[in-house]
């Protein structure tokens, strides 16, 4: 399922963070609550592991996808 089916799925609070925090290590919690709501689940090798840092992050096109989204509820606010 491609992020744009499971983003509105997301809780309000999950998705601020990942908006506040895009690019950052996604916590485990948020990568389970994604994985629930149709997103891949943390094994998948959608997820990248972070350089330097542990964790997993978002690949690039979702990184930039959910900055399109973001600026988009800006605008319509």
């Amino acid at each position: 399922m491609t992020i744009e089916m499971w983003w509105p799925r997301l809780r309000t609070e999950t998705r601020q963070w990942l908006i506040a925090n895009n690019g950052d290590v996604v916590p485990p919690l948020i990568i389970e609550e994604v994985a629930a709501e149709g997103g891949p689940p943390a094994t998948d090798a959608w997820w990248a592991d972070s350089d330097g840092s542990p964790g997993r992050v978002m690949p690039d096109e979702a990184v930039d996808w959910i900055e399109e989204a973001a600026n988009d509820e800006e605008q319509g606010a």
